[in-house]
């Protein structure tokens, strides 16, 4: 029997039972205490989980991806994985399988869609060619050698936008509305368009299916133009329209396809094939799971039979002329795997490392990345890594502040390629004029004062390709002078521009500078970079830590 509790004490009374107390009560009242002590004891066990998460997330390292649109952020993220977690690398390397399948398809169905309009042209016709996914008009003071003869659409007089295209990664220009009229009306001559085109286009058809179950896989958005039998080509390319430099009017590039979450559909796609190559351990699979099993094996299926009237369209020397004068070059693009035909459209294929790199699928928004390292990793500071890769087009920019308050290091990508490109938010701007801009943000951000900040000049491959294509540095950057046109001496010069920025423009006046010249799909040489720069950025903490 208990002792009988001290009336002064209040914590005595507030712990005795009520007098008069029955056994079912008292049996009642001991189980409601048992769960009130249950649920203080998951709530203390819960702040110790999030005490030990809170000092895991301080002690993880945080890099941010930074750039424009199109300059590598993507590409660099993989060549991190590759680099130093190559077990969980190869891991995940068969779900990009249905994203390289989905490259190669659609550059075929682009040279389709360019082949049927040339074919179909009878006779001038008062609209626009077909707008293609890798069109980027250039100023109109620039011209690529030989562009001098507009296109057949081009030369009607009803015609009110030029006709040219130029791909992702190199440029074009318009026809210019002020030369003769005698040069605008001449045309180069007429295709000689076969049987053997038409049946290829037919025998084709079925690639078209196959873009948009692999997109429907993946997840993909897009927002392409979708035709509308209410509105002409015509209306459609006008309502299509941006603006140059000049003020005449030029086709946009319709956006690429993309995805919000750079998690869920490699989780998709790894599920399905593991389970077309039984290693799903006797679970047993959604419906979701086996149609996308089923997608997957039609894909890969309708891409090797038709592997030879793909290699056929591709190396067809009419089909080379029409995307010659149509300014497209296919080799510059993003995701192009046209000469790796009879490699990939096979019914084993498996994606290689360099495969994978070159992949392109466009994600929108802040893609969080955890990155162990699982080589040369010395202590739990280097060992985790949070990455964060950001849109970067000019509506994502936004979403970048919140992650500059705990920044560790910052590695800012800018595509010295595209000197004689526009953005395509904003056709009055220059690309590298862009990347200066952004740069001289981050440089002089007061939250950033303390953050190491990485430059790499990327794309230094197409730099290289474009100026040997012939096309003059000056005429897009005047401050570069008569310095000599070539890719080694303007990577120079711009790496001296962007270090004087960063001298001119941090809030700290030693504060060290890191840049590189890269070509990210390089996976060898980046990897060597990529060494460099996280040993520096750890030897960099280490001494503002005093420990060195």
């Amino acid at each position: 029997m208990l002792p009988p509790h001290d009336p002064d004490d209040p914590l005595a009374a507030a712990l005795a039972p009520p007098p008069g107390e029955s056994a079912a009560q008292r049996d009642e009242r001991l189980r409601r205490e048992d769960e009130a002590k249950r649920i203080s004891d998951e709530i203390d066990e819960r702040l110790k989980h999030d005490r030990a998460a809170y000092k895991r997330h301080k002690s993880t390292f945080k890099l941010l991806l930074l750039g424009q649109s199109e300059s590598g952020k993507s590409t660099t993220l993989k060549n991190f994985q590759l680099a130093f977690a190559p077990n969980a690398w190869r891991a995940e390397r068969d779900s990009w399988r249905a994203v390289i399948q989905l490259n190669l398809v659609r550059s075929i169905n682009l040279i389709l869609d360019v082949l049927s309009q040339e074919m179909s042209k009878a006779a001038p016709q008062p609209t626009s060619p077909v707008s293609s996914p890798f069109l980027r008009p250039l100023t109109s003071q620039g011209r690529y050698p030989g562009a001098d003869q507009p296109s057949s659409a081009s030369s009607s007089p009803s015609t009110t936008a030029p006709a040219s295209s130029i791909s992702n990664n190199s440029s074009a220009t318009n026809t210019d509305p002020s030369s003769p009229a005698s040069e605008r009306s001449s045309s180069p001559p007429p295709f000689h368009f076969t049987n053997t085109h038409a049946l290829l286009k037919l025998r084709l058809v079925p690639l078209r299916r196959v873009e948009a179950d692999l997109k429907q896989l993946i997840g993909a958005a897009t927002d392409e133009f979708a035709p509308d039998t209410s509105v002409t080509l015509g209306q459609a390319e006008e309502a299509n329209a941006a603006v140059l430099y000049d003020g005449s009017a030029a086709r946009r590039r319709p956006a690429e396809f993309y995805v919000r979450s750079n998690v869920s559909w490699r989780e998709t796609l790894r599920s399905a094939y593991q389970g077309l190559h039984g290693d799903n351990n006797g679970q047993q699979q959604s419906s979701a799971t086996l149609d996308g099993q089923s997608k997957l094996e039609d894909a890969t299926e309708i891409i090797a039979s038709c592997a030879e009237d793909m290699q056929a369209l591709w190396s067809d020397p009419v089909v080379r002329e029409v995307l010659k004068r149509r300014k497209i070059r296919m080799e510059q693009t993003p995701g192009f795997f046209l000469d790796d035909i009879a490699r990939i459209a096979v019914r084993n294929y498996e994606p290689s490392d360099d495969d994978v790199v070159r992949a392109r699928l466009r994600t929108l928004g802040v893609q969080e990345h955890r990155l162990v390292m699982e080589r040369n990793a010395t202590n739990d500071v280097s060992r985790e890594w949070m990455i964060y890769d950001v849109g970067g087009s000019r509506t994502s920019r936004a979403a970048w502040f919140p992650y500059f308050d705990d920044a560790n290091a910052i590695l800012f990508l800018a595509p010295i390629s595209c000197f004689d490109e526009l953005l395509q938010e904003d056709r009055r701007v220059n690309r590298l004029e862009d990347s200066f801009l952004l740069w001289k943000a981050i440089i002089q951000s007061k939250l950033l004062a303390k953050c190491i900040i990485v430059l790499f000049l990327n794309k230094y491959d197409l730099l290289e390709k474009k100026l040997r294509s012939g096309i003059q540095v000056k005429k897009y950057l005047p401050s570069f002078g008569d310095r000599e046109n070539s890719a080694p001496v303007l990577a120079q010069y711009l790496h001296q521009k962007f270090k004087d920025q960063h001298r001119e423009h941090s809030p700290q006046p030693r504060r060290p500078f890191y840049g590189y010249v890269t070509t990210a799909i390089n996976t060898k040489a980046t990897t060597s970079t990529l060494a460099a720069v996280r040993d520096g950025i750890l030897r960099h903490n280490l001494q503002r830590a005093d420990f060195v």
